[in-house]
């Protein structure tokens, strides 16, 4: 007999269509799986578990392993825009084995730096939502008790989390073209992902070598400066920190969510978690000061990056200028990058100052040459401050070839 069309959805017809989609189904038990793996006093989130749910999102979009041709001209172009560097900079190259990335691998390679700017939030959500679950989902009488429980409930908050970042990657992963699209280091690598750089060419009317190379330049740059000024990593990553420490869970907005949550419903919990709502930050001085502190370094560090990579391809790449304003615009406007470190963190990264910092740097050019310009990044009190990219003819004409050296021979 011939089952009547829609029979199959009816439970009365099917017993199993009431446990919904087995993809769903698959999915969540992979989630509770790796919940249970994870050690106790592993940490506020489930690392393994995010990066699972990340690489499981990457493969569903389509992440095929890169091919020995692609390899090859990434890793050509890596070297290639790091020789042309040599012209336009003082600091020595910081590309020593570069490497061609699947969106996979980039996840992989990455985590351990996402973990550093993750952790401190993640921390105050799992012990919030842990709280908030044990008093949501206990009777009164029972909380008392409820001691080894609340770790179950802490444990089940890092889930949650976990499951949070992992979506927030597996999305940022499909985007970028390299290790630094959102201007911190997250690899001591330099990389590239070519099916980053063949999305970043759609709708481009350019050359695919010519955004490949300057692609490069930009990813080279970059490398130059986190390897060779040995303060700028520490400085970003403890501006995110700072940043990070006054972060705070909306409890209100949490315990109103988990009210109405069907623990049942991986949709709705989806939703839950979605977007990084839960995140506040609180604008206390010390927030506010944290916050201008890494919009600065971040805008001098792009300032820079476009600076450089933009002399490097003047006279080598006839599409530079357009190839320059499609990178810029990508920032500036704040993209798939900037979304995601805002749900992951809580903070917009954005250089907002980036044309005047570009314009700072390139007066420094003028006036004191490559040599000068790149001596700024020496120590971190000779770099400009936000006030100085107001007002960058303060800045090049003020106190531009004081000697440190003046300090310690003193008066003869």
């Amino acid at each position: 007999m011939t089952d009547l069309p829609g029979r199959e959805n009816d439970p009365n017809e099917n017993p199993f269509a009431a446990f919904g989609d087995p993809e769903q189904i698959a999915a969540a038990m992979r989630q509770f799986a790796d919940m249970l793996s994870a050690p106790p006093g592993s940490g506020p989130v489930n690392w393994d578990m995010a990066k699972n749910i990340a690489r499981h999102a990457v493969v569903a979009e389509g992440d095929p392993s890169v091919m020995e041709g692609e390899r090859r001209q990434i890793v050509d172009a890596l070297n290639l825009a790091d020789l042309w560097l040599n012209e336009v900079t003082a600091l020595p190259s910081g590309v020593s084995s570069p490497e061609a990335w699947s969106r996979s691998e980039w996840i992989e390679k990455t985590i351990p730096v996402w973990q550093q700017l993750c952790d401190p939030v993640a921390a105050k959500m799992v012990e919030t939502m842990g709280g908030t679950l044990g008093a949501a989902g206990l009777p009164a009488e029972a909380q008392a008790m409820a001691g080894p429980l609340m770790g179950m409930l802490q444990q089940m908050g890092g889930m949650m989390v976990g499951q949070q970042i992992g979506q927030a990657l597996g999305t940022l992963a499909r985007e970028v073209v390299g290790t630094t699209d959102i201007g911190l280091p997250l690899s001591t690598t330099a990389a590239l992902l070519p099916g980053g750089v063949a999305a970043f060419s759609e709708g481009l009317e350019n050359p695919a070598e010519e955004i490949r190379l300057y692609l490069a330049l930009r990813e080279a740059a970059h490398h130059r400066l986190f390897q060779h000024v040995p303060w700028l990593r520490s400085h970003l990553l403890g501006a995110v920190d700072e940043y990070a420490k006054g972060i705070h869970v909306d409890v209100s907005a949490l315990e109103e969510k988990l009210s109405g949550l069907d623990v049942n419903n991986p949709e709705q919990l989806q939703e839950m978690l979605g977007g990084g709502e839960l995140l506040k930050p609180e604008e206390t001085d010390r927030q506010k000061a944290a916050k201008a502190r890494l919009e600065t370094a971040l805008a001098l560090v792009e300032g820079w990056v476009a600076t450089v990579a933009d002399a490097a391809a003047a006279a080598k790449l006839p599409s530079a200028a357009a190839l320059s304003e499609a990178v810029r615009r990508r920032r500036a406007t704040g993209g798939p990058a900037e979304r995601t470190f805002a749900t992951l963190v809580g903070l917009e990264l954005r250089p907002r100052k980036l044309r005047e910092a570009a314009a700072l740097w390139q007066a420094l050019t003028d006036d004191r040459g490559v040599d000068g310009r790149d001596a700024v990044w020496n120590h971190p009190d000779l770099m400009p401050t936000a006030d100085d990219l107001e007002n960058p003819e303060g800045f090049i004409k003020g106190e531009a070839h004081f000697d440190l050296s003046e300090l310690e021979g003193g008066e003869e």
